[in-house]
């Protein structure tokens, strides 16, 4: 291995981080006499890892002045910076790194050796472009090979051995495994209302004898999205809010799934990753900044006279867009998925 270092600063939400591995694919094969590393959090390098795309991780230590030390003291060549935050380019400036490229924006033009344009339209706004192609469009600047557009994560066997004594019922089971994603990190604007969540789970176990499992995020909110769920809905349900698992044994579960029903959040990327069957909601957000061309998803998006918002929180007196998607709608996509799965 070469002598030249390269960091590549990771976006910070989940699911861009895993629609930027065409890009990350694409900066090793580049820079194959680098040695690649990657900075990002823990969440990020769980579910990340184990990847073919680097050779180490530095973990941001907390502390602007301790980042630019630990920066410097990994003596780079060069940094490409995914993350498009102004504090990410004044650090790689600060630590003194030689070339460092990313989108000339949020008043960061000036601390970039390599600048990429973002694209926007005649009024100066954003023209929204798929994160994946956002990132790529990097890559492509640099010189590298952009043909393989497609994300994939991996897990080991002891995370698929980890699920045994947690969840058995994934292993020991008549019908299809269905994931249900209530969540989403972004804000309650993009979840679907968790009774009819309830209502699908209760139709899809009726019919085709599924294992429905409940997946939300180990915080206080998605616990009690996935609470209400469960108390909803007439049969028994998996909660991995009662069980929660480490990112690692999570990548192993969504590998088991026959089909995930999931609001646009980060689970929709690690399923769509893992070549999952996915049926996707989508409410106040633009489906083309997260479009992925998967052909093994039906996306779902709700209608209504504020759409899109972008906003975490929806400000109306009725939720139109998520309201707008109804079992129905959902069932018979999630139909169609299940009968592709049995072709």
């Amino acid at each position: 291995m070469a002598d030249k270092k390269m960091l590549i600063w990771l976006p910070s939400p989940m699911g861009d981080a895993i629609l930027s591995v065409p890009a990350l694919r694409a900066f090793r094969r580049h820079f194959s006499d680098h040695r690649i590393l990657f900075w990002g959090s823990a969440v990020n390098r769980a579910i990340l890892s184990p990847s073919p795309f680097c050779d180490g991780w530095i973990e941001p230590p907390g502390g602007y002045w301790k980042s630019i030390s630990a920066l410097k003291a990994a003596q780079l060549s060069a940094c490409i910076l995914l993350k498009n935050s102004f504090g990410s380019a004044l650090s790689a400036w600060l630590a003194g790194v030689e070339r460092r490229i990313g989108y000339a924006r949020d008043g960061r033009s000036v601390l970039l050796t390599e600048k990429i344009a973002p694209l926007k339209d005649d009024a100066g706004r954003f023209v929204p472009t798929p994160a994946t192609e956002y990132y790529l469009r990097i890559a492509e600047s640099l010189g590298a090979d952009i043909t393989d557009r497609t994300t994939e994560l991996s897990f080991t066997e002891a995370d698929r051995a980890a699920l045994a004594e947690p969840l058995p019922g994934v292993f020991d089971r008549r019908g299809p495994l269905v994931i249900l994603v209530p969540g989403g990190a972004f804000g309650p604007s993009k979840c679907w209302p968790s009774e009819r969540f309830s209502r699908t789970a209760d139709a899809l176990i009726e019919k085709h004898k599924a294992t429905v499992l409940v997946s939300v995020a180990p915080n206080e909110r998605e616990q009690q999205i996935a609470a209400e769920i469960v108390r909803h809905a007439r049969d028994p349900l998996l909660n991995l809010g009662q069980t929660p698992l480490g990112l690692g044994p999570l990548k192993a579960l969504f590998a088991c799934a026959d089909l995930v029903i999931t609001n646009d959040t980060g689970p929709r990327h690690i399923a769509i990753a893992l070549k999952r069957r996915v049926v996707t909601l989508f409410g106040p957000n633009n489906p083309q900044w997260t479009q992925t061309e998967y052909a093994d998803e039906i996306r779902i998006v709700g209608t209504g006279p504020c759409v899109p918002c972008d906003k975490p929180v929806c400000r109306q007196p009725h939720h139109y867009c998520m309201e707008s998607i109804t079992v129905d709608q959902v069932l018979e996509a999630a139909e169609a998925q299940l009968a592709k799965g049995r072709a």
